[in-house]
């Protein structure tokens, strides 16, 4: 998608309703024809532009080849697709580049940016039985969905053209690591010297140095300083995700007419000591965790205990728990010594970060499944804290980073020797359920228990299921061996309704598993502990289960990144905690750095390296290098303490400059990169829903118990259980909606919320006519603006201006202008006089109009960005 860059918005005064909706609607239609113009161009225009695109996919492209289409060609196409298949069929090649492009004796398998014209995508739909492929099973919708993507996106394809080829019995590397080591990534980061600048007085600390130094260097002049209530909104919803209240605007503008440096100083440490720190910056990092509430796929089981990981890190960025301590928690946390049940309770409870990704539960093959969850966890782990794409090591080389495929078995040998633990159901297509682990007693918040009645009632449904099930396993044993015409027929069914039953069974037994005899909840939790019998892995060649070389490759760490600090793994242990030690090393070039990345990211809108998942050869460039070194120096000096980073961070000058535009530096600098002045952002999916609940008076500070899908329990999403279940009013935090693969609700699904299914560092940020019609005809804004027109008017009894001073003061952080004032009145006036001539009585009139004014200002666009 293309981005686009954001100019500041202009004070625009609230519009009547019916303005609002008609300029609205011309908006939307300008934008649709915008995208139109954009993205909706075809024939020979189209392939010229794919043309260019394609000869150029970026990194996120390549990944997602890597990651999803490859190894999806390998597994369902290669047998009788490509260069080394005893025949190949059709004279179709899958397993080059050119060749899915050539096609076959039908014509192109691949028809770059062009979907509907290519025919992989139509045999995998399964369309026409003639065509459809593989011939003996459909591929799951979610893959075909990714296979059109994919081509929509032109098909980036890196694989190079290949010859007939016998697979090998060993192994043997093609990358020269220890020249891979030059990448600047690979580099232990060094304090650099503070430079000197022409302007000391512009500088509060060494980050100003850095920045002002690209600024020389650029012939670029930084933006002035932000107006005070605009830096005071920015901390607020950067630290904390909410708006500031009026009397807080007032205090903040006093104080920093007085002395800026102490009034920024005094508000961030309030706004770090508030428990709203944890819920805003814990789901920043739940992001990169790819959190989420069931497991996606085609089965797409809840995850009933997912809510016990999404506290632990809310009360770890709130307890500024050391970032070291922090990853080694999450990889190897069972595996510390802990001084008490609660503390041994938590550590386990982190480990939830490698239990949570998305698993194909209806996999047969219970060897593929296991190196498939695996896969998943080593892409995860390295992304998260190393951004390095390890995972695309599993089916060869990596292609662009010093990564060779041992090293990726090195780190498989190490997840496979551990059990991954996260409680779905056995079900019709679930097969690979897995218990929980149970935390010891009184050392973690329970959930409500469920009445004796009830409980004895699962006990029922558990025996019933079982009883039908043996019946009808006898009814199918019985027509088999009767024949005769119609026995087969009975057979089946009786196999599929005894399927049926296995589900209810599944069930039954999973939500039985919750509880005590007496219905007591267990405190149970997903996560990680170790194998009884260690084992190093094998290598897969092309990364399939069937194609296992005896070479085996010890378990250990990726060999281009050298700490010195290394631990030996002893025979008997996984691995997880020397994997954990090694990635949290302060000696390791990539730990401090990743994370020091992502705190800017969160704070300015982009970070220094701006692929912040992967700092690898296809990632793009730092583009202030010292600083980079300069903030994982300091932060490995401030004893990991990520609230000690956002306090130096945000005591510079550089973080408090305002957004305003200069044609000047935007020509030397378009994108801002070397910081010239503050990025206007749109308010995240959270931020977005939060401030509306906050502003209106609704907002429940309260942490709830558990989560929706944990009053849910155990179940199949959309076999069932409607992905509507979902979709709740709730008055907390949106940090505490029920986030479930494939069920987001719309409130965050609709303002780019990040995807579950994949570590997501850095997410979309769209400004589109859905986001709008949403602000303006969702029941959730419509109720928050009468609620809001409520509280002004009934609550707080505020009339005229003071009324509009108070409704500005809560929406923008900022009182209305004389002419904002004017226009208010008047359009409030306007709207009582027609009301008058309808006969719609007094009160009820002023309310009416309170609401269409409110609802203005919640969908403005001063209200859904920050400058």
């Amino acid at each position: 998608m293309t981005k686009h860059r954001l100019r500041p918005t202009s004070r625009i005064a609230p519009l009547p309703a019916a303005a609002l909706a008609a300029l609205a609607a011309l908006a939307a239609l300008a934008a649709l024809a915008a995208l139109a113009a954009i993205c909706g161009t075809t024939g020979a225009a189209q392939e010229m532009a794919g043309a260019s695109m394609e000869a150029a996919p970026d990194e996120g492209q390549l990944a997602f080849f890597e990651k999803t289409i490859r190894p999806a060609l390998v597994k369902h196409c290669y047998d009788c697709h490509a260069s080394d298949s005893a025949k190949i069929r059709g004279g179709l090649l899958l397993d080059t580049r050119d060749g899915i492009r050539a096609g076959g004796d039908t014509g192109p398998a691949v028809v770059p940016f062009q979907p509907e014209a290519s025919l992989l995508l139509s045999a995998i739909r399964y369309h026409d039985p003639d065509t459809a492929m593989p011939p003996k099973y459909q591929l799951e919708a979610d893959l075909v969905a990714d296979f059109e993507k994919w081509i929509a996106m032109g098909a980036p394809d890196p694989r190079e053209k290949a010859s007939k080829i016998e697979l090998p019995q060993t192994y043997t590397s093609t990358i020269d690591v220890e020249k891979g080591r030059g990448h600047w990534a690979y580099q232990a980061p060094a304090k650099p010297a503070v430079p000197a600048v022409a302007d000391p007085a512009w500088t509060r600390n060494a980050i100003d140095a850095f920045v002002a130094a690209a600024h020389h260097d650029a012939g670029l002049s930084p933006a002035a300083d932000a107006e005070p209530r605009d830096l005071l909104r920015r901390l607020h919803f950067d630290l904390v995700g909410l708006p500031p209240r009026p009397d807080e605007v007032i205090e903040f503008e006093r104080a920093y007419r007085e002395n800026p440096d102490s009034a920024v100083g005094e508000t961030v440490a309030r706004l770090l000591a508030s428990e709203r720190f944890g819920e805003r910056w814990g789901r920043r990092w739940l992001d990169v965790a790819r959190y989420a509430e069931s497991s996606g796929k085609e089965v797409n089981a809840t995850f009933p205990q997912a809510w016990r990981y999404r506290d632990y890190v809310i009360d770890s960025f709130n307890a500024d728990k050391p970032f070291d301590r922090f990853l080694v928690e999450q990889i190897a946390g069972d595996l510390l010594p802990a001084e008490s049940d609660a503390r041994r309770a938590e550590q386990i409870v982190a480990t939830g970060f490698l239990a949570l990704g998305t698993k194909g539960l209806n996999e047969n093959n219970s060897r593929q499944f296991r190196f498939d969850l695996v896969d998943e966890q080593i892409d995860t782990a390295t992304q998260a804290f190393l951004a390095t794409t390890a995972a695309c090591a599993r089916c060869h080389d990596h292609k662009f980073d010093p990564i060779p495929m041992s090293d990726y078995y090195a780190l498989a040998g190490i997840f496979l020797s551990s059990e991954t633990l996260y409680g779905a159901a056995n079900g019709q297509q679930s097969r690979r359920a897995t218990d929980l682990i149970e935390l010891p007693k009184g050392s973690a918040r329970s959930l409500p228990g469920i009445p004796l009645a009830e409980s004895i009632n699962l006990a029922v449904q558990r025996e019933t299921a079982l009883r039908n099930i043996r019946e009808l396993e006898a009814e199918a044993a019985e027509a088999r061996r009767g024949g005769g015409e119609g026995g087969a027929d009975t057979a089946q069914r009786a196999i599929l309704r005894s399927l049926f039953q296995r589900t209810q069974l599944g069930l039954a037994e999973a939500r039985l598993a919750l509880y005590e005899p007496d219905g007591s909840a267990r405190d149970l939790a997903m996560g990680m502990r170790d194998s009884r019998d260690p084992f190093d892995s094998q290598i897969l060649l092309r990364g399939e289960e069937d194609l296992a070389i005896e070479q085996r490759v010890p378990r250990g760490f990726l060999q281009v990144i050298q700490t010195g600090d290394e631990q030996p793994i002893p025979s008997d242990q996984s691995g997880r905690l020397q994997l954990a030690r090694w990635m949290a090393s302060p000696e390791n070039p990539l730990t401090a750095r990743v994370i020091a990345n992502r705190v800017w990211l969160w704070l300015f809108g982009e970070g220094i390296v701006p692929s912040v998942d992967n700092f690898g050869a296809t990632g793009e460039a730092p583009s202030h290098p010292e600083l980079l070194d300069h903030l994982a120096v300091r932060l490995v000096e401030l004893d990991w303490s990520v609230k000690d980073l956002i306090r130096e961070i945000t005591a510079s000058r550089t973080y408090r400059m305002a957004a305003t535009y200069d044609a000047a530096m935007e020509e030397k600098d378009p994108e801002n990169r070397l910081l010239w002045r503050a990025r206007p952002r749109r308010l995240d999916a959270e931020a977005t829903r939060d401030a509306i609940l906050a502003v209106s008076g609704q907002l429940d500070l309260e942490r709830p118990l558990g989560s929706v899908v944990a009053e849910v329990g155990p179940a199949f999403v959309g076999r069932g259980l409607p992905e509507t279940r979902f979709e709740v009013e709730s008055p907390h935090r949106s940090v505490y909606l029920p986030v479930v693969r494939g069920a987001v609700p719309e409130s965050l699904a609709l303002f780019d919320f990040a995807d579950p299914s994949l570590p997501s560092g850095k997410r979309e940020n769209t400004n589109v006519p859905s986001q709008a019609l949403f602000l303006m005809n969702s029941p959730f804004v419509t109720r928050a603006s009468e609620r809001l027109a409520s509280l002004l008017h009934n609550d707080l009894g505020l009339r005229g201006p003071e009324l509009a001073r108070e409704a500005f003061l809560r929406t923008f952080s900022r009182p209305p202008t004389e002419a904002e004032g004017l226009e208010t009145k008047a359009f409030i006036d306007r709207f009582l006089a027609v009301a008058k001539d309808q006969g719609v009585p007094d009160d009820q009139a002023r309310l009416l109009a309170l609401t269409s004014f409110c609802q203005s200002l919640l969908c403005s666009a001063e209200f859904r960005f920050l400058n």
